[in-house]
């Protein structure tokens, strides 16, 4: 399970944020993630809050975006939504596609004291 690596590569960057700002409570953390991450949101969920445990961020909320996946063409130059793993170009057919965005993971923001 990979989730656990990520909640805690999310919390390491929250706690260092914290520190960083001299606070003492995280009470959210934003994260963005692509629809390709590949990160499955429950078991994330799941990880988050046993990674939590114990620390300032303890109860804090995880709420996270997903990114839609966006191509451009290399060919016709169009930008257009992209389905799942389907990179074709709606407009030209072209195979010639660019990913945009879709396989984002980050931290976007973090509700501190």
């Amino acid at each position: 399970m990979h989730e656990m690596a990520i909640a805690e590569g999310i919390v390491d960057v929250a706690l260092d944020t914290l520190k960083a700002n001299e606070g003492t409570i995280i009470h959210a953390i934003q994260v963005q993630i692509g629809a390709l991450s590949g990160v499955e949101p429950e078991a994330l969920y799941f990880c988050f809050d046993a990674v939590t445990r114990g620390t300032p961020a303890e109860g804090a909320i995880l709420e996270l975006e997903t990114i839609p996946m966006k191509g451009r063409c290399l060919e016709c130059h169009q930008t257009f939504s992209m389905e799942q793993y389907r990179h074709v170009c709606p407009h030209c057919e072209s195979f010639a596609v660019e990913e945009l965005q879709g396989r984002e993971l980050r931290v976007a923001s973090i509700d501190m004291d």
